[in-house]
């Protein structure tokens, strides 16, 4: 058994349709080209997201809500998500597939401009799902701090970026400024003393960063 079957297997109690919805999910994305968290990150992902069992989730980058029902199967059962996409044609799409689980209404998907919408919430968050334009990683950050619960958790995909960011790999010129960004992403949840951030290889890598009490 892979990884993602094991994945669905664990849902599979709770929810009989859901694993069938996401891989319904995964075979679209993979048809349309639309980025969605590979296996190996989505088994840190809802492992993090096991182990806090959140009631409020911030998710910057809903494309299709692949990984947003993935959260949402491994949150509280109470748990409400928030959800901001750019792309009016990508949230529509995911707020098709995600009416058709029994999440609708705990989840609320936001259109436009993250950076501006994060700014727009009120309230705390008990975890933080950040994969959506990687050079803005270190503003996201910035800006869902003040949001953020005593003890959330913040998680970040793609921090790796295809292995430019960490080693001595050299950087294409249309690369560095993401890989520049990037690492001032790291570098601003490894040096901060209310965080404890593990790099996870997995995937393009995640950062899950633990904010202590």
């Amino acid at each position: 058994m892979d990884t993602q079957d094991m994945l669905q297997e664990q849902i599979q109690i709770q929810d009989g349709e859901l694993p069938a919805l996401l891989a319904e999910m995964k075979a679209y994305g993979e048809a349309n080209h639309v980025p969605i968290i590979n296996v190996n990150g989505l088994r840190v992902l809802t492992g993090a997201v096991a182990a806090k069992r959140p009631r409020r989730v911030l998710e910057i980058g809903t494309a299709i809500g692949y990984s947003t029902l993935y959260i949402a199967a491994h949150a509280d059962e109470q748990v409400e998500i928030v959800t901001l996409e750019l792309s009016g044609e990508r949230a529509a799409e995911a707020g098709r597939f995600i009416s058709r689980s029994r999440f609708a209404d705990r989840i609320s998907i936001v259109t436009g401009d993250a950076g501006e919408n994060i700014q727009k919430q009120s309230g705390r968050f008990d975890l933080v799902f950040i994969d959506a334009a990687k050079g803005q990683y270190p503003d996201y950050f910035r800006k869902v701090y003040p949001l953020l619960s005593d003890d959330a958790v913040v998680i970040a995909d793609n921090v790796l970026f295809r292995g430019y960011v960490q080693g001595d790999v050299p950087v294409p010129r249309r690369f560095r400024t993401i890989v520049k960004r990037l690492r001032e992403y790291i570098s601003l949840v490894t040096d901060n003393a209310e965080f404890r951030t593990e790099i996870h290889a997995d995937g393009d890598g995640l950062a899950v960063s633990w904010r202590y009490k």
